[in-house]
């Protein structure tokens, strides 16, 4: 009699996930088209979903009307969700939103063939991040990559063993540190008697606006891999809330204890050690801290900073305190000792910045909340994002309807924004509408006022809807102001993640959204008085920033040369003749 009782309840569990599974399996099939693969996965999970409900049902003594509501809402939920366990646990972790990424999340196609591991490939930028970091301490390190389209550029293998060697390094020798202390207290009393140099370091220090300050620190960066230094920056109050902390387990943050924070009147300079050291070639004289000013106004002894004999220099300096407005990444190709280390670190010449800063620079909890907020507000829901990077240097020489001007003939004439109706003709009402996104990033609201003016008063040809966005307005640079500084650093990242971007000539705020973003912008061409420049912007030859004022000084043949005869990879910039910037040889 037990038997038959089992029996029977076997047949009747058989019997409910039977009559449960095999229509919402139909179902399933037809909507998300989903493979062999995962259709036999969905409906082992189904089953046994079925099949524990239906046990503890039977256990209880309920109906089989009861169960089967269980099982087809239970099954309801799985669809509706549409993700396998890693993406849901991915998404409970994040914010909804509709960008460019989490339209296939919304959509519910293919995403069960997304496997854990492509996301966490995305989410680590293929590589570039390591997993070690507490999420909650910069949201925007593991989240960004849900905002931007998936880089078709990837790192290469030694440029990945290279950070993970320097985050080794920076570990081991980062403030606090024995060896780090040692160093510091001893200030200039250090002697190579005194304490091992196995840890130097290159100090950075800010020199002009955040645009200036941010490639000088991808490039300065990029020098302390080269040369196995410790990166610390000494950010003043301006600078404190921009970024997170990028190495694991230690703090780039230069101490305030560090000896030379206020004063450095008495610390030798680059020049002065070049001077010296031609006069007494003896490296036991050399300083163990070294000023090392690579601002554009003291271009005269850059002539020599990429020469091997000027590395070998100082590469025996325990601290190199440094000073630039500038991305001097070019130079460092120059010199023949780094040229091998640096081709099998970035096989694409030109994406230096863009795997380097976006290793490097992740907003602080603050601004990617204001990134975050406004993006899902203004740009999530575009079918394109157009970003207008406008920086005018002198309202007189270029007046503000002149550069708008510009602007909507660069636009118009590649495509990046539709011309206006002026036939007021109706358009065919069957026809699905698209919508475009302008953020306009600039210091002066005309240009996002009459952008948006425009657009509103009129239709389009294509019937495309524009709407024009401009986050700040400040009028002027403020370039030691906390709160200037979160607002710009916002709007680059924010131009970061559009889909193309219009940039001003000879700005290095325009220079980090592309970079960043792994975008070969439309650089305007600087107008005069009334005249619109034919033509109005050129397409950038690189995604690199450009080096504004490169060397000229041909250390082998001790005299001048143009670097771009020497080296195929290097080519003057669109928007500086005499710049230099990074190309993929093919160009």
């Amino acid at each position: 009699m037990d038997k038959v009782g089992w029996s029977f309840k076997s047949f009747r569990t058989l019997l409910v996930v039977a009559s449960v599974t095999f229509p919402i399996l139909v179902t399933f099939t037809l909507i998300h088209q989903i493979s062999v693969f995962d259709l036999v996965q969905a409906f082992n999970a189904l089953a046994a979903k079925a099949h524990n409900a239906t046990n503890i049902a039977l256990k209880q003594g309920t109906q089989n009307a009861t169960t089967t509501n269980f099982l087809q809402q239970g099954a309801q939920n799985f669809l509706r969700q549409g993700v396998t366990p890693g993406i849901l646990e991915e998404r409970t972790q994040t914010q909804s939103l509709s960008g460019p990424k989490n339209n296939s999340f919304e959509d519910g196609k293919n995403v069960l063939s997304l496997s854990t591991t492509t996301i966490s490939n995305d989410k680590l930028l293929d590589g570039l991040l390591v997993s070690s970091f507490d999420e909650a301490s910069c949201f925007s390190r593991y989240r960004s990559y849900l905002y931007r389209k998936t880089s078709p550029h990837k790192p290469s293998k030694y440029l990945i063993s290279k950070l993970r060697n320097y985050e080794h390094l920076h570990r081991n020798c980062g403030p606090s540190t024995k060896s780090y202390n040692k160093i510091m207290t001893m200030g200039t009393n250090f002697s190579k008697i005194d304490v091992s140099t196995k840890c130097k370091y290159l100090v950075w220090t800010a020199a002009n606006g955040l645009g200036n300050r941010i490639v000088t620190l991808v490039a300065a960066f990029l020098y302390a891999i080269l040369t196995d230094r410790v990166l610390l920056v000494k950010f003043g109050a301006d600078m404190f809330g921009l970024f997170c902390e990028p190495f694991p387990d230690s703090s780039w943050l230069l101490p305030r204890s560090f000896p030379y924070w206020k004063d450095q009147k008495h610390i030798e300079t680059y020049e002065s050690m070049l001077k010296n050291t031609n006069a007494n070639s003896s490296q036991e004289l050399l300083p163990p801290f070294l000023i090392l000013n690579l601002q554009h106004t003291h271009d005269g002894h850059n002539n020599f900073f990429h020469c091997d004999g000027s590395q070998d220099l100082l590469r025996n300096i325990p601290v190199l305190i440094l000073s630039s407005d500038q991305y001097f990444v070019p130079s460092l190709f120059m010199i023949p000792s780094f040229r091998q280390d640096l081709s099998k670190m970035f096989p694409e010449k030109d994406t230096v910045f863009h795997h380097l800063g976006r290793y490097l620079l992740h907003p602080s909890n603050e601004a990617w909340e204001i990134i975050r907020k406004f993006y899902e507000a203004h740009l999530a829901k575009a079918n394109e994002r157009i970003g207008l990077q406008i920086r005018v240097f002198n309202t007189h020489r270029a007046p503000h309807q002149t550069v708008i001007n510009e602007i909507i003939a660069c636009a118009l004439q590649h495509k990046l924004l539709p011309d206006l109706n002026t036939q007021k003709s109706v358009t065919s009402p069957s026809k699905k509408k698209t919508s475009k996104a302008v953020l306009v990033a600039s210091l002066y609201s005309e240009y996002g006022e009459r952008l948006k003016t425009m657009y509103q008063a009129n239709r389009t040809v294509t019937t495309e809807v524009i709407r024009v966005y401009q986050p700040s307005h400040e009028e002027r640079q403020k370039s030691n102001d906390d709160m200037h500084n979160i607002k710009a650093w916002t709007e680059i990242y924010l131009l970061s993640l559009c889909d193309a971007l219009v940039t001003s000539p000879k700005s290095t705020f325009g220079y980090v959204a592309h970079s960043l973003g792994g975008l070969k912008p439309w650089i305007l061409q600087r107008a005069y008085d009334e005249t619109i420049p034919d033509p109005p912007c050129r397409r950038a030859k690189s995604m690199e920033p450009c080096f504004h004022y490169p060397p000229k000084y041909d250390c082998r043949v001790n005299g001048t040369v143009d670097f771009t005869s020497l080296f195929q990879d290097m080519k003057h910039c669109e928007d500086v003749s005499s710049g230099l910037t990074l190309v993929n040889g093919n160009h």
